[in-house]
């Protein structure tokens, strides 16, 4: 295997918060390690266009707590082509890039490891993606800062929830995972989470209804993990019929979940795994994501990261079912 000079960056998909940071410690830890680093822009668009500078730790200073990516994002159609692939190729030939650097979700990984494979190309992952459901790391980036702005967003809500006596259902994102609406209802003190993990049917949600306004409690609030056949929107109008003596309103919180500055646990997640990633190269790891479990920086095969369901822990359910009475 050929000498890894020059290692190449990008973000890809949504973005998510402390995406910056990890592109900062990737490209400091590369430079510190004798490496040069090269950012693309605009994701795997810009590989097949050759949007590529080469990056400095001038280009990283005082990005740490910025929300966003500077180096953009998209999702490209082009790259999901052979065609649009072998341009990447190309130009990442063009630029003397030896080694790829992505950060990103399941589909940005996932077009990793298929140009990995049809290349023989260094692919190095990071789990950038406030959905928490890559496979083998505990925290993917921008996962808590999320979860703080959907439990912000949620105590908001909850006084005018109160001050109307209303029941809100309230949409969170979360792909096909549910961890993001399971753990700020717990933490926002929701009365129910509605997730891909555990169906409701017409008898839970009876069963919540009528748990949740008896005593004193006269409003409710449910987070309800985003989802194009039954989202809040759903949910709303199924107690709107069923128990019209109820005021339901719906509040889909939508991209504002994605923005803000990056919590601390955010920071040093992006951080240690973009070290990692650098790590990885120099001891010859090819085609992984670097992720961190119990506190310890692991690698993680691609096709493992993408293809294997992250486990639920059901022990959150009873939880809240228990601290919603």
């Amino acid at each position: 295997m050929a000498k890894i000079k020059t290692i190449g960056i990008l973000t890809s998909g949504g973005d998510a918060p402390g995406m910056n940071a990890a592109i900062r410690a990737v490209t400091r830890a590369g430079i510190y390690n004798g490496f040069s680093i090269k950012a693309v822009y605009r994701g795997y668009d810009g590989l097949i266009s050759g949007d590529i500078k080469p990056f400095t730790t001038e280009n990283v200073s005082g990005i740490i707590g910025q929300g966003g990516t500077i180096l953009k994002t998209a999702r490209s159609t082009a790259f999901a082509t052979e065609e649009g692939r072998q341009k990447a190729y190309d130009n990442l030939i063009k630029e003397g890039i030896d080694a790829l650097v992505v950060i990103g979700g399941n589909g940005s990984l996932t077009g990793a490891m298929t140009f990995a494979q049809e290349y023989d190309f260094c692919c190095i992952g990071l789990p950038g993606t406030i959905d928490n459901d890559l496979y083998g790391t505990d925290n993917t980036i921008g996962y808590d800062t999320t979860m703080n702005t959907i439990m912000e967003s949620v105590d908001r809500i909850r006084d005018t929830a109160q001050s109307h006596e209303r029941i809100f259902f309230i949409e969170v994102m979360g792909r096909d995972a549910g961890f993001l609406a399971q753990n700020s209802a717990i933490a926002s003190g929701a009365e129910a989470a509605i997730i891909p993990e555990d169906s409701t049917d017409v008898d839970q949600l009876a069963r919540f209804m009528e748990r949740g306004v008896r005593k004193s409690k006269k409003s409710c609030i449910v987070i309800v993990s985003e989802s194009p056949k039954c989202g809040a929107i759903y949910y709303a109008d199924r107690v709107r019929k069923e128990f019209p003596d109820f005021d339901v309103r719906v509040s889909i919180l939508g991209h504002l979940q994605r923005g803000g500055r990056p919590s601390a646990r955010d920071r040093i997640l992006a951080s240690r795994t973009g070290v990692g990633a650098i790590e990885a190269i120099l001891q010859g790891q090819r085609n992984i994501m670097i992720g961190v479990r119990n506190n310890e920086v692991v690698y993680v095969p691609l096709s493992e990261a993408i293809r294997s369901d992250k486990p639920f822990d059901k022990k959150l359910i009873k939880v809240l079912d228990e601290l919603s009475i």
